[in-house]
């Protein structure tokens, strides 16, 4: 889906989703526009009860407010809003390095890919992550590269480069948080390419906090990711069950088929009757995959039809 750079320079902006960022975001700004001078710098404040908002004003960036509490609203008022050809969202706590921008940049100004991800997991200092935060990320990394035969490595990257065509039809429906993990597979469901620039990501500095929350942030992205894979990828989700059930229906069914060859009755009934209800929950289980998975091959189809048609009269 990636699409060759036009002739003429591109317009860039800069988001910056904000919740209590006063340490930081003015130096955040500031980095930026060292780096990228003609870029448009748009701040999304999420309700900041600090002084997030006047800092990124002084440091000459424009102001937003999201009134709607969580990452995910902000991303999604940032896709509504924004309307530059290129758009590069970063966070504003001063972890991610402004100078990695160019490269992070470079494969979609050569048409080679549609989103950009800035991989933080080969160059980080030991207080960049919480415990437990790396094995979660690699892990649901492992089951959306399986999923959709990727090669992801940082899925919860907060700096990421998108065309305005990627934002056009990204839909955005997470709140909170697991909204990384949302980019990521609804770009993969969309056949958009992909690709990872490595990039140093540092701890944050003195007097800055972390919003996360290992546990409660932890279980709802491995929410988001299950709602994920029942829309966007039921035959591999209910296909899975049906292969759990099936081998549960094997294993319960053993004793009453020997009883069955030997005696010509069942004295385990209890057993017959486990197997013969996994056997019918197989058989629901691999249905409902392979309809949920027609109607998404359907809506998919429609979905680029009007794409076309919508780029054709564009053109025209």
């Amino acid at each position: 889906m990636a699409n060759p750079s036009p002739t003429s320079s591109p317009s860039i902006a800069i988001t910056i989703p904000c919740y209590q960022e006063e340490k930081t975001i003015a130096q955040v700004v500031k980095d930026f526009r060292a780096q990228l001078p003609a870029a448009a710098i748009y701040v999304f404040d999420n309700n900041c009860t600090d002084r997030t908002a006047e800092f990124a004003r002084a440091a000459g960036a424009t102001v937003i407010r999201e009134k709607r509490q969580g990452k995910g609203h902000v991303v999604a008022s940032i896709f509504e809003v924004i309307e530059e050809d290129i758009m590069v969202m970063v966070d504003g706590d001063g972890t991610y390095d402004a100078t990695a921008v160019h490269r992070l940049l470079e494969p979609i100004l050569k048409g080679e890919a549609d989103t950009t991800v800035a991989a933080r997991l080969q160059q980080y200092s030991d207080k960049s992550f919480r415990k437990f935060h790396v094995a979660g990320n690699q892990l649901v990394c492992w089951i959306i590269n399986r999923m959709f035969k990727s090669n992801i490595s940082d899925i919860f990257s907060g700096y990421r480069a998108f065309t305005r065509e990627c934002v056009l039809l990204i839909p955005i429906t997470s709140h909170g948080f697991d909204v990384e993990t949302e980019l990521t597979m609804q770009s993969l469901y969309r056949g958009m390419v992909i690709k990872e620039i490595e990039a140093p990501y540092g701890e944050r500095p003195s007097g800055s906090f972390s919003k996360l929350r290992t546990l409660p942030d932890g279980m709802r992205v491995l929410l988001r990711l299950f709602l994920l894979m029942r829309s966007y990828k039921p035959l591999t989700l209910f296909g899975s069950v049906a292969i759990v059930l099936f081998l549960g229906t094997l294993a319960a069914g053993v004793l009453p088929a020997i009883e069955l060859v030997e005696t010509h009755r069942v004295a385990s009934r209890a057993c017959a009757i486990l197997a013969l209800s996994g056997f019918m929950l197989t058989c629901l289980s691999l249905s409902l995959g392979l309809v949920l998975s027609s109607v998404n091959l359907r809506l998919l189809e429609l979905e680029r039809v009007v794409i076309k048609r919508i780029k054709r009269s564009r053109a025209d």
